[in-house]
């Protein structure tokens, strides 16, 4: 087994695709989101299913080939150092000014292209989700990208990140720390089992698509 081979799975893949462990020293599991800790390490594809499934099947132990401590909540502690991550990587687009608050801005800058991704806090109402998701398929149907939607943080977790009150929407612009932080929460996305909103919006616009068609 490679060292990039997933001890759940048995399957290659790609650093991006997998959480890497190494033994701490105190003999705990230690996740290495960074991959830069020394010592043998192994990998779990980086999901909350896999990680928890790792632990239940006491998988560490074999892989690291020593006596290890796995933390019963090891799959949660990787969810908040995650979260943390991404909150700190909007946290620094915004400084940088490529994050934009607010409804109004939000649907500007979707319209406009200007927009990488969006942000809903989970305190977002359907109508407000519902006004920027038409804005988003509007830009797929006269031929641009599928600006994907995630809801990941709570308005509280939003407005500590980008300094603002009551952050209920936001876009993440294009550029580097756009980029940065759109990785992460990708990461986070994927971590939490996967957001279906792309295909979503992909398959709304063929329904709309042949409904034209049809009325023709």
């Amino acid at each position: 087994m490679n060292d990039r081979t997933c001890i759940v799975t048995r399957k290659s893949a790609t650093p991006d695709e997998l959480i890497r462990f190494v033994v701490g020293p105190d003999s705990t599991v230690v996740p290495d989101l960074k991959r830069n800790l020394p010592g043998r390490g192994c990998w779990v594809t980086a999901d909350r299913t896999h990680v928890d499934l790792a632990v239940g099947r006491k998988l560490f132990a074999r892989a690291l080939k020593a006596e290890v401590v796995v933390p019963p909540q090891l799959g949660e502690l990787i969810d908040g150092l995650m979260a943390k991550s991404a909150l700190g990587a909007l946290g620094l687009a915004r400084k940088a000014g490529m994050v934009a608050l607010g409804a109004a801005k939000v649907e500007s800058s979707v319209r406009s292209g200007k927009a990488a991704a969006v942000l809903h806090a989970g305190e977002a109402s359907d109508d407000g989700v519902r006004k920027i998701t038409q804005a988003r398929r509007a830009v797929v149907h006269a031929g641009g990208p599928v600006i994907v939607a995630y809801k990941l943080f709570s308005e509280h977790e939003l407005g500590l990140a980008l300094g603002g009150t009551n952050v209920i929407h936001a876009a993440v612009l294009a550029g580097d720390a756009g980029k940065a932080a759109l990785k992460r929460m990708a990461a986070l996305d994927r971590y939490r089992g996967g957001s279906p909103d792309e295909v979503a919006i992909l398959a709304a616009v063929a329904d709309d698509e042949k409904a034209a068609e049809d009325t023709e």
